[in-house]
């Protein structure tokens, strides 16, 4: 198995759920190192509750039981399975490694494509309980919500225009992201099909993402001027940044209101 096919065998369960699946660490031992180290780093993969049910290794039987939980006198835990099949033994001893797992969700699907396409998430929901809109794409044409449509498998969604997300996916550099590319292509050759791809949305929306851009560069200045010109009062911090910043004209007043995030 590559570290693509292992993605890609994430997001089909995910769609086939539609929602949130549960992997264990058995199962993931036997997928790429690389691949694994990369879906938890990227938060695809994060730890939940362990198992309650496993499989029984008393026997080649390999019947799957309730796990049972005892507490020691030095505050761990040890857990075990009853098994009625065996006659010298009624308690199977479970490590605590063979109940680990780890969950991916459709949450996090949408955080990753936001991250691996550097967009600020949208919090306008979406016109149907099968679509998740992840954020505004700028194509070289137009502007579009890009969604996260939940139907048998995962894909992602402009306008009238539908991929696939395991087409769109790769790992390099021991690190998985979606193709931008072919996302801002999607989005050019896409018209607008639903009112959540209205003009009026997207510009809305891109004047938001503009304004918060704006913001971030008055507080990265700030903090520059902070340690070049440590004690000054936040309003010489403001007009200093008013004097430098000539793409956005705006009063010291209002700028320093964004210092802080």
């Amino acid at each position: 198995m590559t570290p693509q096919a292992a993605l890609i065998e994430l997001l089909a369960r995910v769609g086939a759920q539609g929602g949130a699946v549960l992997v264990t660490a058995a199962e993931l031992a036997q997928w790429p190192a690389t691949a694994v180290a990369a879906l938890k780093k990227q938060k695809l993969l994060t730890r939940s509750s362990p198992a309650t049910s496993a499989v029984c290794p008393g026997c080649e039987n390999e019947c799957v039981m309730p796990v049972h939980n005892r507490a020691r006198s030095d505050g761990t835990v040890a857990s075990f399975i009853v098994c009625d099949n065996l006659d010298d033994t009624q308690q199977v001893p479970i490590l605590a490694d063979q109940l680990m797992q780890w969950r991916c969700d459709v949450p996090a699907v949408c955080q990753f494509v936001a991250t691996s396409l550097d967009l600020r998430q949208s919090a306008q929901q979406a016109s149907s309980d099968t679509l998740v809109n992840i954020g505004m794409v700028r194509g070289d044409k137009r502007t579009q919500m890009l969604a996260l449509r939940l139907q048998h498998e995962l894909a992602l969604t402009a306008g009238n225009s539908t991929i696939p997300l395991a087409d769109l996916v790769n790992f390099e550099d021991g690190s998985f992201a979606v193709d931008a590319a072919l996302v801002r292509q999607m989005v050019d050759t896409a018209p607008p099909a639903d009112p959540r791809h209205t003009p009026t949305t997207a510009k809305r929306e891109v004047r938001k993402a503009d304004t918060q851009a704006m913001y971030a560069g008055w507080q990265k200045e700030y903090r520059k001027l902070l340690k070049t010109n440590p004690g000054k009062s936040d309003v010489w911090y403001a007009q200093q940044i008013a004097k430098s910043d000539k793409e956005h004209v705006r009063d010291p007043s209002t700028i320093k209101k964004h210092l802080h995030s």
